[in-house]
């Protein structure tokens, strides 16, 4: 095989993979439209589900939301680094599904989960300033999504600002 040959072949090879890679990025990608009340799937709660939630200040500058049996942490971290911290009590299996419930968190349904957009009423719209909310368990960076990590009590479970 000549040189000329191998060097078009090469080519042909990177050509080849650099459109694979932006194919796989562009797909990864896809749910890049901006937030609209009429044309996005929001993850919400029950209209007709009613939470009665104990709001008080804990002297250690927590309120405490929701009843249940089980107790959980929550603090959210904006992108000042301004942290409010919640004492979290529900009867509810994932801490997404008691986010939600209390209407702490709310983002779009994708194919790798929720897409969590707004937490405490702040957004972080990687589209707009490319922030995102990172969710952590315990202090390290969860290896899971907020409504497929298990409730469990005494933990801290977090929303952070990122970029």
């Amino acid at each position: 095989m000549n040189k000329k040959t191998l060097k078009r072949m090469l080519a042909l090879f990177l050509c080849t993979v650099l459109i694979a890679a932006t194919a796989l990025f562009a797909t990864g990608c896809k749910n890049s439209e901006k937030e609209t009340p009429d044309t996005t799937d929001k993850v919400t709660t029950e209209a007709d589900t009613t939470v009665s939630d104990t709001t008080a200040d804990e002297g250690d500058g927590k309120t405490v939301l929701g009843e249940g049996k089980t107790k959980f942490n929550f603090k959210v971290v904006d992108k000042d680094g301004n942290e409010t911290l919640f004492e979290i009590n529900t009867d509810k299996k994932t801490v997404g599904d008691a986010l939600l419930e209390l209407e702490l968190i709310e983002g779009d349904a994708g194919d790798f989960g929720l897409y969590v957009k707004k937490v405490n009423g702040i957004v972080a719209d990687y589209d707009v300033d490319q922030t995102y909310w990172a969710f952590y368990v315990n202090g390290e960076y969860a290896m899971s999504g907020v409504d497929t990590t298990d409730v469990e009590a005494g933990a801290e479970y977090a929303f952070k600002v990122e970029k």
